[in-house]
């Protein structure tokens, strides 16, 4: 394959169309990616783009229209086809075979053979590969033992390991951490540097204007924009994706709660076998409590615990006055202690089931008589929750995997309050999320503290713990180590607490 002119265009559409049942998800879109660019595409969740970074990667067919590669019609554009001109995508939702190896994810498909052996040890060539970017990833190691942002790392280093001319990464920084998307930035200006064109997906809009060079901006299926990333302001993105202005990212904190209440939920102390090695929290009615910790720090672990998917080696969990250290999932859903898990497809959403079951799943027994489960009933529920958070499409009876990252979202988080929550635990809520939907999320979280709801709230984003929290625990390797009220500190002086860095030093690098 020859090597890319700078400038020239790889890819081009052309009047392209997709639909999706009754939904419009690409309406005469046309657009072209040119080689040594970072070409990112932001705008809502179901906005239509990575239905149209799927288009380019061959993994939708157009409906109407056409794809040039290399000034070139192209027929019948699929995946293959797309891989033979040089097109990787790494998706937002990863598809990774969990029991086989780093080196065997990544090299899937493209081994080196003679004879029908292989002709070179995948650790040492994955070893090499990593040695390009720094992620440190272990070869040996089986997928379905890592944590979420390092199965993205793999991702990304099975689009390397196949010398894409154009990478289509769709939300490729949405688990990662600070550092880590750092890092990934700085790979995609190296790849750019060699000549190949990056396609970032992307609701960071602060790593967009960081890392690109243009930015194309979709609105309900349509091009509004494409722009020199120079020439546009974090503020101008933010209403052209909406179409309107947006009044403020975070709405007015509830009135703190009563400090005299009883807590709805204590932990003293609590330890599993997954790393949490002494956490101590409790919240009241009302309450939003913030953990605030890096990638790592065990504030995940600890919530499993408290809800009952793991077990607790030591330590207490009272909710609601009982003892809860060998609850399991189900009485926990039953007593209304609730956990909306970071991971939406592994432990929330079965994805070809329609949003109306998965909104009535976990709390099936609230809808039935005799046995019998009231489709009605679902109907009710699911379409009150699905309506009061703007899932686009608002139509129920589609699959949920068929809707965009951010309305499945929205669709577990309505999961969640259908099973009438007392303490709800939201890990990493915006996760995958736009600058509008995350608005109608906080404004969720806001108002079930004032209906006396208890919430825990997990984020890597420190920002929104600040923002919301009536007070946050500091958690480090396992351990809470103290306690803030948000509203008397600022962002800054909380993460030199967490890297244990006095300010007058620079952290390490």
């Amino acid at each position: 394959m020859a090597e890319p002119v700078i400038g020239a265009t790889l890819i081009e559409l052309r009047n392209v169309s997709k639909r999706f049942g009754g939904t419009q998800a690409l309406d005469n879109v046309s657009l072209e990616v040119r080689a040594g660019e970072i070409h990112a595409f932001v705008g809502e969740n179901g906005a239509g783009k990575s239905t149209l970074g799927k288009v380019i990667a061959g993994i939708y067919a157009a409906d109407q229209g056409e794809v040039l590669v290399d000034d070139v019609s192209v027929e019948r554009w699929n995946p293959a086809l797309a891989q033979r001109h040089g097109v990787a995508m790494i998706a937002q939702e990863l598809a990774l075979v969990p029991d086989l190896t780093v080196a065997q994810n990544v090299f899937l498909g493209a081994e080196e053979q003679r004879f029908g052996f292989e002709r070179r040890n995948l650790s040492e060539r994955l070893l090499a590969l990593d040695a390009e970017v720094g992620f440190g990833l272990d070869p040996r190691a089986k997928v379905r033992e890592l944590r979420i942002a390092d199965q993205q790392k793999v991702e990304i280093l099975r689009s390397l390991a196949r010398d894409a001319r154009v990478i289509v990464m769709d939300e490729p920084t949405s688990s990662l951490a600070a550092k880590e998307m750092a890092q990934l930035e700085a790979l995609m200006r190296t790849l750019r540097d060699r000549g190949c064109c990056v396609v970032y997906v992307s609701h960071f809009l602060d790593s967009v204007l960081s890392v690109a060079d243009r930015i194309t901006v979709m609105r309900d299926g349509r091009r509004v924009s494409t722009v020199a990333t120079s020439e546009v302001t974090k503020h101008e993105l933010v209403t052209a994706m909406l179409g309107r202005e947006l009044d403020g990212a975070y709405p007015e904190r509830p009135p703190a709660p009563d400090r005299t209440a009883a807590p709805l939920l204590r932990v003293g102390n609590a330890r599993t076998s997954t790393g949490v090695e002494g956490m101590s929290f409790e919240v009241r009615p009302g309450e939003i409590v913030g953990l605030l910790g890096l990638v790592g720090s065990g504030r995940t672990e600890c919530l499993r615990a408290v809800f009952g998917v793991d077990e607790l080696s030591g330590g207490e969990v009272v909710y609601r006055g009982v003892d809860w250290a060998r609850k399991r999932p189900r009485d926990s859903i039953a007593a209304g202690l609730i956990f909306v898990s970071e991971d939406r497809h592994r432990d929330g959403l079965v994805l070809e089931r329609s949003v109306r079951e998965n909104i009535a799943l976990a709390s099936l027994g609230k809808r039935a008589a005799a046995g019998v489960i009231s489709t009605r009933a679902e109907k009710s529920v699911a379409l009150g929750f699905a309506s009061a958070l703007q899932m686009r499409p608002l139509d129920i009876e589609l699959p949920v995997g068929w809707f965009s990252g951010g309305n499945q979202q929205k669709a577990l988080l309505s999961k969640a309050l259908a099973a009438d929550p007392k303490v709800i635990i939201l890990d990493e809520p915006t996760r995958g999320v736009d600058v509008g939907a995350k608005r109608t999320i906080y404004e969720l979280i806001v108002r079930l503290a004032q209906e006396g709801i208890g919430v825990v709230l997990i984020s890597s984003e420190h920002e929104e713990i600040m923002e919301l929290a009536h007070r946050a625990y500091l958690v480090s390797e396992g351990r809470t180590f103290g306690e803030i009220v948000p509203e008397e500190t600022t962002v800054e002086k909380v993460l030199f607490q967490l890297f244990n860095v006095t300010p007058n030093e620079e952290p390490a690098a």
